[in-house]
Parts: C-alpha cells; structure tokens; sequence
C-alpha cells in the first residue's frame, strides 16, 4: 500500500513537471489563443463579410451557411470554414512575415568603423608584422 503511494506520488510529481515545463504552458496559451482568434474570425466572415456576399450567392432567400447540395451535403457550412481558414492563414502569414522581417534587422552584425579600405589594409599589415615579431624573437629565445 505504502508502496503504491509511492508510485502515485511519483506519477503525479512526474506529470506536474512535464505539465510546469515552458513549452507545455506556452503550447496552452497558444491553443487558447488560437481558439478565441478563430471565433472572432467566425464572427467577422458571418456578420461582416456574408452579409455583403450573401445577396450574390443565396439560394431561394436562405442564408449561405444553410446552403446543402442534396441531402445532408452542408456545402455552405463547408465555405464558411474555409473562408475563416483563409482569412486565419494570411493573418498568420503577415504576421510570420513582419516577425522575420524584424528578426533579420536584429541579425544584422555592427561593421566595425573600418571603412577605408587602406586604413584596413594597414591594419592587416600591422598584425601580420607583430605576429612575425613575435615568432622571430621566440626562435631566438630558443637558440640562445
């Protein structure tokens, strides 16, 4: 019995620490987030957007959403959706785009002032020099 504890308490230790981790929570949001997102865009394609289509495509007066092609087919209940999967795709992709956009601004390296490309020069040089110096005085150390 005590032995059973154990494990349960184990279990439960183990799935508060998967369920605590950064990507889980941060998985969460998002999944909440996304869902509130997709009602507001169900809302804005029926009551912004059909309104202004709906006179161009009803059938016999009936609302678009209520559209069906035989029985039981709901094709309107079909372009509805994938009207707000459209809609939620190209949000998303604007905002993916102005996000690496902004990334590659931060990526950019400083460039060092050097941009006379003498003065470089001479700083290449002058490094070359000292580093031939400081071999030449080790062999020298070396031989004496």
């Amino acid at each position: 019995m005590a032995r059973a504890r154990r494990s349960a308490s184990g279990f439960l230790r183990d799935f508060q620490e998967f369920a605590l981790k950064g990507s889980v929570v941060d998985l969460a949001i998002a999944v909440i987030i996304g869902t509130a997102f997709s009602r507001v865009i169900t809302a804005f394609v029926e009551d912004v957007i059909m309104p202004l289509i709906n006179p161009l495509i009803s059938v016999t007066g009936k609302d678009w959403r209520t559209i069906t092609i035989g029985p039981g087919i709901a094709i309107g209940q079909f372009l509805g959706a994938i009207l707000d999967f459209l809609i939620i795709a190209f949000i998303l992709f604007v905002a993916i785009r102005a996000l690496q956009k902004f990334k590659r601004q931060e990526d950019v390296p400083i460039q060092s002032p050097l941009s006379d490309p003498k003065l470089a020069a001479q700083e290449r040089l002058t490094g070359a020099l000292d580093r031939l110096n400081q071999t030449l005085e080790s062999r020298n150390n070396q031989v004496l």
